[in-house]
């Protein structure tokens, strides 16, 4: 598609840049704290900064952009002229394949045609029991924890794991869920270490980082593949067509209505149905996307009610009031604000997404700045999250910033966890059910003290805890 130049895109000022060092400019920066090196540039050089990165032959420059307003242009109102061209998106295409995260123009949109019947809200209300399911094994587990100390972060990866995979494939949780668990840390840091890479040799030479992330990618896919094979096969259960709007595709394991069961029958007159290899890559990004964020979401609340007492017990309080000792369902989400407000504050915090990058395909004047064609354009959820324009106080924990009325004050774009535009995650929503539902049924079972009252953190395909969030946990009812 032909992009032109906007307009007045040549009349802008020249974008600052970030002081560096000789030769290399900010990339050791970029290497060893990449969110604090973004976070400075907005704090010494506003809300549009070009960084530069590695040595003369090999230098990235990267064009910063940090406001709401920016955030939107790039996402929204002119997200024709910033695509998903650069090298990092190349670099996960090539490992976990060319799915709705990765695609681009009509190959994604038919994709997304395709897939969006399965993600509405009736039909993502139906996990409900998967999720609930999944949460009362980790809180039975908990029962045992030696010394009542847990590491939030590795419970919430397996549990977040665990309920995607459920619904996903079914009866077959067992079957992936370890490999996914094994294999998949091995292939995002291969992803990023080539990503971020001034050069890398191709992914053909026997190298030891080469074999280790093909061998973890075949037996991923080898897992894919065959559950793939047995849904296709002919007398396998189905569930309903795309665009029926029958069943809600509860992902219980029940046969016919887990997740890929329903894609495998995915079908419409004009895009036709997905092969065995476009099903792996579907199935693949939301195995990837659909436990690793709702993970850090889930850890980050509960370290963050783990270090801030009183709003733990208010939670807890609409908790116990809202659902007494039933199980929560998707009706619940409505009737627990407080915790919802808690969600989104540590999302704000600590968004799953704390860097997205785009290619400028076109000029583009973006304020008073002019990004020029072919830059790499970097949004930073972890700094608009903090800017202090919007959010005051921007390093503290407070709830009540997402009431009605003060998000109703702010900019869209102050807050997009989830991305926004054409290309806003498709599975938001089921990342937010899961998320209430399980963190109900945790703080109603347990409550927490922190005992790791910082936990470092680094941006990989998303947001990773770098050190233990460990939590020490005890019964409400065991409290003085």
């Amino acid at each position: 598609m032909a992009v032109g130049t906007n307009s007045a895109a040549g009349t802008g000022k020249v974008v600052p840049g970030l002081a560096g060092v000789p030769l290399v400019g900010s990339l050791f920066d970029l290497k060893s704290d990449s969110l604090g090196t973004y976070l400075r540039a907005q704090q010494q050089h506003g809300d549009l900064v070009r960084i530069t990165a590695g040595p003369p032959g090999m230098r990235a420059e990267l064009y910063c952009v940090f406001s709401p307003a920016g955030a939107q242009q790039v996402l929204a109102s002119d997200a024709a002229r910033f695509r998903k061209d650069n090298r990092f998106y190349q670099e996960v295409r090539e490992s976990v394949g060319n799915g709705l995260l990765t695609s681009q123009d009509e190959n994604y949109l038919r994709q997304r045609r395709l897939v969006q019947p399965l993600f509405t809200r009736r039909r993502v209300d139906g996990y409900a029991e998967a999720i609930a399911a999944e949460t009362a094994a980790v809180i039975t587990a908990w029962g045992g924890v030696p010394g009542g100390i847990v590491d939030v972060s590795d419970e919430m990866t397996h549990l977040a794991l665990r309920a995607v995979a459920r619904i996903l494939f079914g009866t077959d949780v067992e079957a992936t869920a370890h490999v996914v668990a094994e294999c998949f840390p091995v292939i995002t840091d291969y992803v990023l270490r080539r990503g971020y890479s001034p050069a890398n040799v191709p992914r053909q030479w026997p190298t030891p980082g080469n074999r280790r992330a093909a061998a973890a990618m075949d037996e991923l896919y080898g897992v894919c593949d065959r559950i793939i094979a047995e849904r296709r096969r002919p007398g396998a259960e189905t569930g309903a067509e795309t665009g029926t709007g029958a069943g809600t595709g509860a992902g219980t394991g029940t046969p016919g209505e887990d997740l890929l069961t329903l894609l495998a029958a995915a079908r419409s007159a004009g895009d036709g149905e997905f092969d065995a290899a476009e099903l792996r890559d579907q199935v693949l990004i939301f195995l990837l996307a659909g436990h690793e964020t709702t993970a850090t979401s889930l850890c980050f609340a509960l370290h963050l009610l783990a270090r801030h007492p009183e709003e733990q017990d208010r939670a807890r309080e609409e908790v116990s009031r809202v659902l007494g000792d039933r199980t929560p369902g998707a009706a619940d989400l409505e009737r627990l604000p407080y915790l919802t407000r808690v969600l989104k504050e540590a999302m704000r915090l600590y968004p799953a997404a704390p860097v997205i990058g785009r290619k400028a395909v076109a000029t583009t004047r973006i304020g008073e700045h002019t990004v020029p064609a072919g830059a790499d354009v970097i949004l930073a959820p972890w700094v608009t999250h903090r800017h202090p324009a919007y959010w005051p106080d921007p390093d503290r924990f407070d709830p009540e910033r997402f009431t009605p009325e003060a998000e109703a004050a702010r900019p869209r774009y102050a807050w997009f966890p989830f991305g926004g535009g054409p290309r806003a995650c498709i599975g938001q929503h089921f990342s937010m059910l899961e998320s209430v539902i399980a963190l109900a049924m945790i703080l109603r079972a347990y409550a927490f003290e922190a005992v790791d009252t910082e936990v470092p953190v680094g941006a990989g395909i998303t947001l990773r805890t770098t050190g233990p969030a460990r939590c020490r946990i005890r019964r409400p009812d065991t409290l003085s």
